[in-house]
């Protein structure tokens, strides 16, 4: 019986003792909730209501909202033409009219897309056909005759297989100096020394790297650099120049090799007259912008 007393005045003074800490707790959470609703225990703890928050905030907002309207105020006595113009004026002119280019559809590619060229490629046309970037074309024509002038004619070796590009490219050996080979690459007329025929030569300039691949070949294999017009189904492979555009067109090529002969001309300033366009591309006056 004494044990069991015992036990149960154990348990009485626990349940006392937990009772005392319940209160404790109560009456600590009370004052909590009374100094957060009553004003006067707010300002005796220094705790700022939330109203007072929201309210400077407020004025905050106000104020950049000053701001915005200020600078909108002098935007509207500003000409956005003003603005806008001047990137378009320092824009510098193609080398041809935008029409021509169009005109010549050196801008549409094929529909296959090479890895290596997809960079030089703007959007899909619906039919499937890839475009060319025609702001980038311009760019990079201009940066490939850099490059070409840099030779002299007898250094230079032009090869083009594909027989929609032979009145363009003969024209343009023609006028420029520049050796062609036109239908046949002479095989090993780069690399077999015992040929009658063997040149040397210190660029070749191809017209597709895939149909010219055995004078690609050959230039890479004596360590030539090669230059190369490339349409967006080609691999670039041993390229060192590229020049992106449509490669399977006489109108596109006859383009591209205008331009060619006349940035050539000037920057190597050789004293030979520069053909029109027409003796490039057979029947240029007849030809309409594609819808």
């Amino acid at each position: 019986m004494a044990k069991t007393k015992t036990a149960i005045e154990k348990a009485e003074e626990f349940v006392e003792k937990t009772e005392e800490s319940l209160e404790k707790a109560a009456k600590k959470v009370a004052k909590v909730i009374s100094e957060v609703v009553d004003p006067e225990e707010r300002s005796k703890k220094k705790i700022k209501p939330e109203g007072e928050d929201k309210s400077a905030k407020l004025a905050k907002l106000l104020e950049k909202a000053k701001k915005l309207e200020s600078s909108v105020e002098e935007a509207k006595d500003v000409d956005l033409k003003k603005k806008v113009k001047p990137e378009e004026e320092d824009k510098k002119e193609t080398l041809v009219p935008m029409e021509d280019y169009l005109k010549s559809s050196i801008h549409l590619g094929t529909r296959v897309i090479t890895p290596h060229m997809r960079k030089y490629v703007y959007r899909r046309r619906a039919d499937g056909l890839a475009v060319f970037n025609t702001a980038l074309l311009d760019d990079k024509i201009r940066e490939s005759a850099d490059y070409l002038a840099k030779f002299s004619p007898n250094e230079i070796i032009l090869v083009c297989k594909r027989e929609a590009g032979w009145k363009a490219v003969s024209k343009f050996a023609e006028v420029t100096g520049i050796r062609a080979f036109t239908k046949k690459y002479p095989a090993g007329i780069l690399t077999n020394t015992n040929l009658e025929n063997f040149t040397e030569a210190e660029l070749i300039f191809i017209c597709d790297p895939w149909l010219d691949k055995n004078a690609l070949q050959d230039a890479n294999r004596i360590k030539v650099p090669v230059m190369s017009v490339c349409d967006t189904n080609n691999l670039t492979n041993g390229v060192a120049q590229v020049l992106p555009g449509n490669n399977k067109s006489n109108k596109s090529l006859g383009m591209i090799f205008y331009i060619l002969t006349k940035l050539y001309i000037e920057k190597r300033k050789l004293e030979v007259t520069i053909p029109p366009i027409q003796e490039f591309v057979e029947g240029w006056d007849m030809l309409t912008p594609p819808k």
